[in-house]
């Protein structure tokens, strides 16, 4: 494992700036000073205070040697100290030989004692207002909430450690709160944010000119360039951190401090880290147990914890069982001592694995469970849905591989319920943050939150839309680039204020503990919500091996798959036979592809005959268009496809869908029945907007328009949707329904009260997906407005959650709005994630970039079917779908295998309304396009 690089400042004097530097839990320092002088203390040398000067200075000499021994020394002279000065009741003298008594009971004490002494440390500063001070008393106890795993607590101290080292104009306070920032999200999994923050405080300690702070900042991006993969931009990084440390060391030469060794030490456990990568076991080895020594000098059990950890699975990849057990179960104890509970689980994962290895299957599961107990417990502390799925994420080999081990006892022991529990450990590694939001649906409650956060909720929700008003503004007029980048960054800064904004309402709300805390189902449970029409396929994918199990109300059936490699190159090969154009001509060898697939992902047709089928997805499989599978493939006939013979439903997990019964059962059906929005307005050379066109430019210059897609304020227009809106129209009553065409299609119609009286609700637009940041994907609706004037057209995830919509059904006719960002354990976090929190029980998405004239089809069928022959929408929907197939036009699953439902599958509550007749449209096909921001 690799170590994280945090800083903490010991500010009671200029002359003297010492940076402490944590790594995974691992404490090191560095100087950012020569040494500190023989007396710095302020005062007149009078008894007592001469006599805790004296003992000040003995503690400062005794740390400067820099090893365990002496902190011991060092910790005890500056007690005594202390007392003194708590005698004479002289507060500054107080802070500084606080300050430094923490930073070696940080080394030597439990976390709780330490904890206890900088919460002194900060009250004192207060009485002082010594806001520097205060402000390095806040980030350290933000490290040991950290250590502790008490994450909301922690962000909450660095927040408030921002504005006083603004405050104090101390630049260099703010790049540890920056630094510590990015260290928190890397924690937690968000490597995106972890990136941004690291990147922040590495541009203003360059221009510090700090090589400390420096070398520790590229240290951190070289871990988040690891979890992307990218071995070499992490090894260039670290080798550059490295040196500065190494430099540092020799500049100083004798008077270099413990603090710069720890530094080293941290960027020799990395560099062996990257080492073992690269198969240079031998060089790997040698630089773990230098950094041990070092550790093991200085008394420092994180630091010795993490080498010992990755000595063992140093040991462990070379074979050595015994060894590799041995250095574990050393790390696990010095863990357990300071406490540090998310790198407990990280050492009991790996005594699994190397107990399974040994055939000890019962250390092996003891060690796991123990493991998962802990990290379940550390994701409730979280306070923000987005951050515990990305926790939770970052750790899903240790539920991939606890399915594993009690799926091969499953094969050793078929009657023993070992993949009943296989089973509900997919469960709680699935959707975990969709669970937690749903949980807080009915009434989203606010009482108990200041009014303070929910106004600062709302100002950031206001100030993001006006830095989109701007943005499409800019493409409208004079576009400059450099506007265009600082708009973006403007809109990064908001985002990240808000989801921190976020996570504290959550923890202020009184009934955040039942809300964070749905237990996912067990098998009793997910049996109970289906019916004996339906069978669940939940799948977990692996890398060696996947597992399938097939539940009815009265069994289950489980079965084991290829590995997720080689399912996810079949998928994206197939997938491509449709999707590319040059592919799609090629249908033999699509339907060969979509044959093989079912074989290896249906192992037992029998078993799914006749039935429903509710498909929990997993990794790669969440892409899959299973309705395009081939179940048969006969000699001159066209192909059966597996839409064909069952109606089909998605869900993130079975524990979701019984989370949105529960929120659904109780309402009446909304008053009226539709609301569509369709065929906006996007380009200021749209035809509607008639003389308005001659004030403005018809089209954009070619380079422009292309740098307008890409930030996602331009759009063709899709014709066929205002024809789709008006045969769906037509299947309602005038009265109970509602069409907002082109420059009605607005954002401020969709935010309207009356929006939550409509049973359906249909969007035919474009979407947008955002990769970077997930929030902004959406909706795009009118863009300009009858003048030609640009507005706000964007209805964005983080607006989707603001909606009140308990509708029946919510139909997003657009492209990709089924996709977003993946997250592991959590699947695609796309749209639907929102309107399912707004209140819908069903959700009609799409996987790809679909025909306008096919899905304008498609869509007229399908509500033929709902309302005309009152049929489940899960049927209305493989209706539809075989309905445009009888086209030859439309055969090719390109055209009608992307749209899937998600969510309930019951029917709806009958409507006696009648269905009219409408007629087919014509006109030029278009691509319903979405924006990939990347």
């Amino acid at each position: 494992m690799v170590m994280a690089v945090r800083f903490l400042f010991n500010l009671t004097f200029a002359s003297v700036v010492t940076v402490c530097v944590l790594g995974g839990g691992k404490w090191s320092y560095i100087s950012l000073a020569q040494s500190p002088p023989e007396v710095i203390l302020k005062g007149e040398s009078k008894t007592p205070i001469a006599t805790a000067q004296q003992y000040f200075n003995q503690g400062l000499k005794h740390y400067q040697q820099g090893n365990l021994t002496d902190f011991q020394a060092a910790q005890s002279s500056w007690e005594e100290a202390l007392a003194l000065w708590r005698q004479e009741n002289n507060l500054p003298q107080i802070a500084v030989t606080l300050n430094f008594l923490c930073l070696v009971q940080r080394q030597l004490a439990p976390p709780t004692k330490a904890l206890a002494c900088y919460q002194e440390l900060l009250t004192t500063a207060q009485a002082l207002k010594d806001t520097q001070t205060e402000a390095n008393g806040l980030v350290a106890i933000a490290q040991l909430q950290l250590q502790q795993g008490n994450y909301q607590e922690a962000f909450e101290s660095l927040e408030k450690s921002l504005p006083l080292w603004q405050q104090a104009n101390f630049k260099t306070g703010e790049v540890i709160s920056q630094n510590e920032l990015g260290q928190m999200y890397l924690t937690l999994g968000a490597t995106t944010q972890a990136e941004y923050f690291y990147n922040k405080a590495l541009a203003q300690a360059q221009s510090l000119g700090n090589r400390g702070n420096i070398a520790g900042i590229e240290h951190n991006l070289a871990q988040v360039k690891l979890a992307s993969g990218d071995l070499k931009g992490a090894l260039a990084l670290e080798e550059n951190a490295f040196q500065h440390w190494q430099g540092l060391i020799h500049d100083l030469g004798d008077r270099a401090t413990p603090d710069l060794v720890r530094g080293q030490a941290a960027g020799l456990n990395n560099l062996a880290f990257m080492q073992v990568q690269n198969q240079q076991l031998n060089l790997a080895q040698e630089n773990y147990q230098k950094a041990l020594i070092i550790w093991q000098r200085l008394g420092d059990k994180n630091g010795e914890a993490s080498s010992l950890n990755n000595l063992g699975y140093l040991a462990f990849l070379q074979g050595d069982l015994p060894t590799a057990l041995d250095y574990y179960q050393r790390a696990l104890i010095l863990r357990q001592t300071t406490g540090d509970r998310l790198k407990e689980s990280l050492t009991r994962y790996w005594l699994a694995v190397a107990w399974k290895q040994q055939g000890e299957v019962q250390q092996a599961m003891a060690e796991i469970e123990e493991a998962i107990y802990l990290l379940e417990n550390l994701r409730q502390a979280i306070g923000n849905e987005d951050l515990r799925a990305s926790f939770l994420a970052s750790k899903q080999d240790y539920y991939q591989f606890y399915i594993d081990l009690l799926m091969e006892q499953h094969q050793r022991q078929p009657n023993q319920g070992w993949d009943e529990k296989a089973l509900v450990v997919s469960e709680s590694a699935k959707a975990r943050s969709l669970l937690d939001i749903l949980a807080q649906t009915p009434g989203k409650i606010t009482k108990g939150i200041s009014s303070q956060l929910v106004n600062e909720k709302e100002t950031i929700e206001q100030q993001l839309n006006t830095l989109q008003e701007k943005k499409i503004k800019l493409y409208s007029s004079n576009y400059d680039p450099q506007k265009q980048r600082e708009l973006d960054q403007a809109i990064t800064d908001l985002l990240q204020r808000y989801d921190r904004v976020l996570g504290q309402i959550e923890r202020q709300n009184p009934d955040y503990s039942a809300l964070t805390r749905p237990r996912p189902l067990d098998l009793p449970q997910i049996q109970a919500l289906l019916d004996n029409e339906t069978l669940l396929l939940a799948y977990a994918l692996g890398k060696e091996r996947s597992h399938l199990w097939v539940v009815s109300e009265s069994s289950l059936r489980s079965y084991v798959l290829p590995g997720a490699d080689q399912l996810d190159e079949a998928i994206k090969t197939f997938r491509q036979s449709f999707l590319e154009p040059t592919q799609r001509i090629r249908r033999p060898l699509a339907i060969n592809q979509g044959a093989q697939l079912y074989s290896q992902l249906i192992p037992d047709p029998t078993v799914i005959a006749g039935k429903r089928l509710l498909i929990v997805p997993d990794g790669v499989l969440q892409y899959l268009p299973f309705g395009a599978l081939v179940t048969d493939n006969p000699p001159g006939q066209p192909p059966t496809y597996l839409t064909d013979r069952h109606e089909l439903v998605t869900m993130p997990s079975a524990s979701t869908l019984g989370i949105l019964r529960q929120n659904t059962a109780q309402r009446k059906p909304a008053p009226n029945l539709l609301a569509v929005f369709a065929d906006p307005v996007f380009t200021s050379s749209d035809e509607r907007l008639g003389t308005a066109i001659a004030r403005r430019p018809d089209n954009l210059p070619v380079d422009l328009e292309l740098s307008a897609r890409d930030a996602g304020v331009y759009f063709d227009r899709l014709p066929y949707t205002e024809q789709e809106a008006e045969q769906l129209v037509a299947l309602f009553p005038p009265e109970a329904s509602l069409n907002e065409l082109g420059f009605e299609a607005t954002r401020a119609r969709v935010f309207a009260d009356t929006m939550g009286q409509y049973r359906f609700i249909h969007f035919a637009t474009h979407g947008i997906l955002n990769s970077k940041n997930p929030q902004l994907s959406g909706l795009v609706l009118s863009l300009l407005n009858p003048e030609g004037e640009p507005i706000n057209g964007f209805v964005r995830l983080y607006d989707i959650f603001n909606l009140n919509l308990p509708a029946d059904l919510v139909v997003l006719s657009a492209c990709q709005t089924g996709l977003g960002q993946e997250i592991r354990g959590e699947g695609l976090i796309g749209l639907t994630r929102g309107f399912m929190y707004a209140g819908a029980a069903r959700v009609v998405v799409s996987l790809w970039s679909v025909d306008d004239e096919a899905t304008a089809r498609l869509m007229t069928e399908f509500y033929r079917a709902l309302l005309q022959r009152q049929m489940p929408p899960a049927a209305a929907l493989q209706w539809a779908k075989q309905k445009l197939k009888e086209d030859p036009r439309f055969a090719s699953p390109y055209f009608w295998a992307g749209f899937t439902l998600q969510g309930e599958w019951q029917n709806l509550r009958p409507t006696n309304q009648l269905v009219k007749g409408t007629s087919p449209a014509s006109s030029v096909p278009t691509k319903r396009m979405g924006t990939s921001l990347n």
